[in-house]
């Protein structure tokens, strides 16, 4: 008789309480392997995969994709010791015995087949719902069986999105992406209704944007009704504020609530240190891009204004200066604002800081960002730049106490060595709080930042 087993949400750490479900990887009825990822969740730091502890059977799911669970609450139920004839793999009666179960282990997922079991002497099939019937809404594993085996029922790892329409099975529909699926979801779209423009079918982001706007393209022109109707006033669009999006507005709010901010800036000619970056790469070795040279500026700055590393304790009324450089730098992804942090960046050297800062924005593109790589920052950098924009007055990523903005760098008129020329300039703009330092501080701070990107080798001064 196989023994029933209850997973739930772990604590993944951080500080976090709840958890959003993005994406089931299995489904109810298929066997699963100890350690293998089974749902993907979204935190207020990052996207996660959780691997459950217990190898067997799937006998129950709680919660649909977009619901939003405590710490401790029931993900999954698992029969261990089910009989898996039929598995790929057998199934383990073991636990792993992982204490912090949210990051995954080391061993690799198994690969799988899903099976149906009618009657395996364990409790009836469902995933959680009123009725019992089995959501499936995850994308099929390529490894699922295609003919008979599979229950009886001949099924593909991928269905076209047209099938439900055409009286089919109702399978899963052809969507690999989560952020494809979590935008239907927030706009209320039925993805069985699309013809994905992706090979075999698939899904893509395009194709749920272009029905959308479909959807809101105003319909052709009616006659006027002989009597006076008053005009439908569309209903106003709710969007939670949830996962990354409400943790930005949460940490936002208080920064205004609670940091008393001022804003500084100045014009840098930056053709020099544009030139400096040219010379580097044309060298041997590793290339060094332009914000890794500002954020080297920036631990240069810190350690001639050591104050401005610093945070509040508004309970004890202390101002903390902290020890170490700990770089964060705004990255945009499709998830919203995420703030990178470049751990002991005092100690790196341009070359360094160059390739942690790639490894960080990829790992944001992909949303594979741990909530360590997104916590602890001391101070920050913001290449408002890349959005071609001259000059901001950001928020204060809380609880730093001081943040530089950088714009774009463009060409313009400027006076060099008394002479009017075409200049690449860049507009610097440094945002404080002002129970931290004095305007005098900032100042000076920002006039260093931009005397290192005008002549380079003020730099050489700290090295």
């Amino acid at each position: 008789m196989p023994e029933v087993k209850e997973f739930r949400l772990p604590d993944l750490g951080e500080g976090l309480t709840e958890a959003e479900i993005v994406r089931w990887l299995v489904e109810v009825g298929e066997v699963v392997a100890v350690d293998q990822p089974v749902v993907e969740v979204e935190t207020a730091k990052a996207m996660v995969e959780v691997p459950c502890p217990y190898g067997g059977v799937v006998t129950a799911r709680f919660g649909e994709e977009g619901t939003e669970l405590p710490v401790g609450a029931p993900l999954l139920t698992v029969a261990v010791g089910a009989p898996a004839e039929t598995a790929a793999e057998p199934a383990s009666a073991e636990s792993s015995g992982n204490v912090l179960v949210g990051y995954g282990t080391g061993a690799p997922a198994a690969r799988r087949r899903r099976v149906r079991r009618p009657g395996v002497g364990v409790p009836p099939l469902s995933d959680g719902s009123a009725d019992g019937s089995a959501d499936r809404s995850a994308v099929g594993d390529p490894a699922a069986p295609d003919g008979p085996e599979a229950g009886g029922h001949r099924r593909s790892s991928l269905r076209g999105p047209g099938a439900a329409a055409t009286g089919g099975e109702a399978g899963p529909v052809a969507v690999v992406s989560p952020l494809v699926r979590k935008l239907a979801r927030e706009h209320g779209l039925d993805l069985r209704a699309l013809s994905g423009s992706g090979r075999d079918g698939l899904i893509l982001r395009a194709d749920v944007e272009r029905a959308l706007r479909a959807a809101a393209a105003p319909p052709e022109a009616v006659p006027e009704p002989t009597s006076a109707v008053a005009p439908r006033v569309p209903a106003a669009e709710r969007i939670p504020l949830r996962g990354v999006r409400g943790a930005v507005a949460e940490k936002l709010g208080r920064s205004r609530r609670e940091i008393p901010d001022a804003t500084c800036w100045v014009d840098a000619d930056a053709t020099e240190l544009l030139a400096a970056r040219r010379a580097m790469n044309a060298a041997d070795g590793p290339k060094v891009s332009l914000l890794a040279l500002l954020a080297r500026i920036c631990t240069a700055a810190l350690a001639r204004y050591p104050g401005l590393n610093a945070t509040v304790d508004t309970e004890a009324r202390e101002i903390v200066r902290l020890p170490g450089v700990h770089l964060g730098f705004a990255a945009q992804t499709e998830r919203g604002l995420v703030v990178p942090v470049v751990r002991d960046a005092h100690l790196r050297s341009a070359a360094g800081l160059s390739e942690e800062i790639a490894r960080l924005t990829e790992a944001a593109r992909s949303g594979t960002l741990t909530p360590a790589d997104l916590t602890g920052g001391t101070f920050t950098l913001n290449n408002y730049g890349v959005f071609g924009v001259d000059g901001s007055t950001p928020i204060i990523n809380h609880p730093e106490a001081a943040m530089l903005g950088v714009g774009r760098i463009a060409p313009k008129p400027w006076v060099h060595q008394g002479e009017l020329a075409v200049r690449h300039v860049v507009q610097l703009s440094f945002t404080f709080d002002h129970r931290v330092c004095d305007g005098g501080t900032a100042g000076g701070f920002l006039r260093y930042v931009a005397d290192c990107v005008e002549q380079p080798a003020v730099l050489l001064r700290s090295l």
